[in-house]
Order: C-alpha cells, then structure tokens, then sequence
C-alpha cells in the first residue's frame, strides 16, 4: 500500500515557478514509476510527466517539455515537479500517480495510487 500526499501548489504570476513535492508513504516506494497528472475545471485529467523506478527515464507532456523537470528522492520517499515559466493555461490541480509495477506512462489507469491533488493558479 501506497499514500502519496502533494504540496507546494499556490497562484503564481505568468512566467513565475512552483515545485511540487509529493511525500510518498509505503517501503516499496522506491520500486514504484511515479507520475505527475493534472486536471482543470470542465477537462479530463491529463498527463504531465512521469518518471521510472530507478529515476533514468523521464517523459514529459508537449506542453510542458522544457519549462517542466520531475525528479525523485528515493531517500526522502518523495517525487518532484519542478515548473517554471508558466502559463494561465498550466493552472489546475495537479495530482502525483504511482504505478506498482515500475514502468509508469502517460495512461492514467496505469497508476493504481493517488495522491488528493494540490491547486495550482497561473494568473495573467
């Protein structure tokens, strides 16, 4: 069993930076695929980026690729997701997605555990 917890949403100004940290509970956590999903208001939740188990391999959104960086401290149990210049269009609330299995993916039903989800808010 896995729980994830985010934190480090707030409204920031176009062009500014959050990081995004999700704590990440359960001894097999270093074994997981992590991911970073976001949702806004009417849309489907949609994938950002994600990282594998042993942090080698990272894949990101289009819309994100280069202002977006994940990372993950084993040590700390926790998954990262570094944003900068962002933009209106990146408000939503961003969910941290773990995949048992180790591989990850841009599918949502790859992950089976779920963070609560932490507001973003890019004004103009």
């Amino acid at each position: 069993q896995v729980q994830l917890v985010e934190s480090g949403g707030g409204l920031v100004q176009a062009g500014g930076s959050l990081r995004l940290s999700c704590a990440a509970s359960g001894r097999t956590f270093s074994r997981y695929a992590m991911g970073w999903f976001r949702q806004a208001p009417g849309k489907e939740r949609e994938f950002v980026a994600r990282i594998t188990w042993s942090g080698g391999s990272t894949y990101y959104a289009d819309s994100v690729k280069g202002r977006f960086t994940i990372s993950r401290d084993i040590g700390k149990n926790t998954v990262y997701l570094q944003m900068n210049s962002l933009k209106p269009e990146d408000t939503a609330i961003y969910y941290c997605a773990a995949d048992s299995l180790g591989l990850g993916g841009t599918r949502k039903d790859r992950y089976n555990y779920w963070g609560q989800g932490t507001q973003v808010t890019v004004s103009s």
